[in-house]
């Protein structure tokens, strides 16, 4: 009975990680408003962001690599996803068209 009790002790937090369902993030639309590339940041106008909670805005993000920012330019249409990376709004990824 010990042995069952330790073999269900030891299964149990495999089994939860295995169930608990992967959601994908959503892409946002937004406008480009501002391309800093020394910052490697960028400002995007954006529609509401609903993985992070947040109302459509003007806000300023890092982005997860600088090479993201090449080609980017005020007023272009943009879909994209962003997160919480080490506390910073952080874009992760630009859908390509």
């Amino acid at each position: 009975m010990r042995k069952i009790l330790l073999a269900t002790a030891l299964l149990l937090p495999l089994t939860l990680t295995v169930a608990t369902p992967v959601f994908a993030a959503e892409f946002t639309k937004g406008v480009i408003k501002k391309v800093n590339l020394k910052k490697k940041k960028v400002t995007i106008i954006h529609e509401e962001l609903v993985d992070l909670d947040m109302p459509a805005m003007t806000m300023v993000f890092r982005v997860s690599d600088e090479t993201m920012l090449n080609g980017l330019e005020k007023g272009d249409e943009v879909e994209f996803i962003a997160e919480r990376t080490n506390g910073k709004l952080t874009v992760t990824e630009f859908k390509n068209d």
